[in-house]
């Protein structure tokens, strides 16, 4: 039988006989809607036979989508009740034997995954959305594309060009990896409880080659966190303790790179940090 999706009453239904208190810390706004979790399949590109990781499934309303598009989903689940709970809920709603692996455990430590999956789907509370993010790209290479709803605030941040007032760290970080951009807004009436801040959703692509070696990344973001840290702070003293002690190490560095001792780390790309790392 096809896969059936939840509707808003069987989730309200779900969440009170797990006695399921929607938290803002677990950032536990569920999605009610099927056109909704629809839009983000489609919009993620899951096809049959793909292999998709979800991050925090919860009473599994976008889990069902992706296996009604036809690929299998490891879903990692930090919420024991909700861990315990989806398998027996994909069964009653038509999954297949096998379609569906539950993994109950946090997100932000988990170092390996079954199934070897290769897109990332996910409804990411603000305070873990960019952690999660970066943590999964870091550890799970296989993981060529994804899209991930999140609030507003974050998935611009994140898909930011240089020299844009929401442009950070998380920016820069994520286009370590390959290129992001915005892929959809969410209304805020598809979820329960309604949120009062507006989501979205953000696609990427993993770029087909690594940008550099372990070593070369995690100093670049060392980089990174200090030409942030202030921000409107001229590069050459922002960066000082990560090269050389002093404004004019800082400044033989950041010139060797190509990069003006002036400049300020809004307006720099990713590109332009690797060479300051390479300096």
């Amino acid at each position: 039988m096809p896969v059936q999706l939840l509707g808003a009453a069987e989730i309200r239904a779900l969440a009170a006989e797990l006695d399921v208190t929607p938290t803002k810390k677990l950032g536990q706004n569920f999605v009610v809607d099927a056109n909704t979790v629809r839009k983000i399949v489609h919009a993620a590109r899951v096809a049959p036979g793909d292999r998709v990781v979800e991050v925090g499934p919860g009473l599994g309303s976008l889990t069902l989508a992706i296996l009604e598009a036809g690929a299998s989903v490891t879903a990692v689940e930090i919420d024991h009740r909700l861990a315990e709970r989806l398998p027996a809920t994909a069964a009653r709603h038509g999954v297949a034997d096998g379609a569906l692996t539950v993994v109950d455990a946090d997100a932000l430590r988990i170092t390996e995954l079954p199934g070897d999956p290769t897109v990332l789907v996910a409804n990411l509370p603000y305070n873990v959305s960019v952690p999660v993010l970066l943590h999964f790209l870091e550890t799970f290479p296989l993981l060529d594309r994804g899209v991930v709803m999140v609030q507003a605030e974050v998935g611009e941040r994140l898909a930011a060009p240089p020299g844009s007032k929401v442009y950070g760290a998380p920016s820069v970080k994520a286009a370590w990896y390959g290129p992001w951009r915005l892929a959809g807004t969410v209304s805020r009436q598809v979820f329960w409880p309604v949120p009062n801040v507006d989501s979205v959703l953000v696609a990427f692509d993993r770029a087909p080659e690594a940008r550099g070696s372990e070593a070369e990344r995690r100093r670049t973001f060392q980089i990174v966190d200090a030409a942030f840290q202030q921000r409107r702070k001229m590069l050459r003293q922002a960066l000082t303790p990560v090269l050389g002690g002093t404004a004019a190490e800082a400044s033989l560095v950041l010139e060797r790179a190509g990069v003006a001792p002036t400049a300020r780390g809004e307006q720099l790309s990713i590109d332009d940090f690797v060479r300051i790392a390479r300096a």
